[in-house]
């Protein structure tokens, strides 16, 4: 952490971070953003997503020393989905850049996104697609499953909903419907919403310390269930083909 961390003044990009019990990781992965984004105007926003391990506390450190950091906190445990949809509506930017704050995204990858949403000013997002995971193989199993599962009874193909390293245009985030269990379909929802989205290799490391919160029989049946009800959400949009004739 810098010693003089830049002023907070008026950010142009808010870092979302959903947080569940992630304490041992949040001073490192705080490290390793403040060198990625540099002197960006740029605010960082936890969401406590019911940890019961210290992370609060070590999110408040992280704040007190440094004015760009902004800490959520939920009565109890609310979901990746509530959180992530805690942060960017309260979020101050413009564009909005979430990951997982177990530190297995690399936010060395944070620029390069940005750039290609900078650049196409058409794109709604852009995120990540992992390579060389290095998850167990029965995790990369589970993600493959999954994903093809969700593509399948969406109708829409993305190469890795698992990734949480996405950056995306705050406007497009707040035209969303939520629910529980969104996280895992924000590609497909913005599609359906008319917007165009990129998918870019990201990095992928191996945890740091903690363990996943997620198994394969809640992903299966909430994936399911979820992805039913996306199915639902994409057959019944109401198209935008009006126009201001007088």
């Amino acid at each position: 952490m810098p010693d003089s961390p830049p002023a907070l003044g008026h950010p142009d990009l808010s870092i979302v971070l959903p947080v569940h019990n992630e304490r041992d990781n949040l001073a490192p992965l705080a490290a390793e953003l403040h060198a990625a984004v540099g002197d960006r105007p740029v605010e960082f926003i936890a969401v406590d997503d019911g940890s019961t391990d210290g992370s609060g506390e070590e999110l408040r450190r992280l704040a007190a020393a440094d004015p760009r950091w902004r800490v959520l906190r939920t009565a109890r445990r609310r979901g990746q989905s509530a959180a992530l949809a805690a942060g960017w509506t309260v979020a101050r930017a413009p564009t909005i850049v979430t990951l997982d704050a177990d530190g297995q995204n690399d936010p060395v990858d944070i620029p390069r996104l940005l750039a290609a949403l900078e650049e196409d000013q058409g794109l709604g997002a852009v995120v990540g697609v992992r390579l060389g995971r290095r998850d167990s193989r029965w995790k990369r199993l589970q993600g493959v499953v999954a994903n093809r599962a969700r593509d399948a009874i969406t109708g829409h193909r993305v190469t890795d909903t698992g990734c949480g390293l996405k950056v995306i245009r705050r406007d497009r985030l707040l035209r969303l419907p939520r629910f529980d269990g969104m996280h895992r379909f924000l590609p497909t929802l913005l599609v359906r919403d008319g917007a165009r989205v990129r998918e870019l290799p990201v990095t992928h490391r191996a945890r740091r310390y903690g363990r996943t919160k997620y198994g394969m029989w809640n992903r299966a049946w909430r994936g399911l269930r979820d992805a039913l009800g996306v199915r639902w959400l994409i057959r019944r949009r109401l198209p935008a083909d009006w126009e201001e004739v007088t």
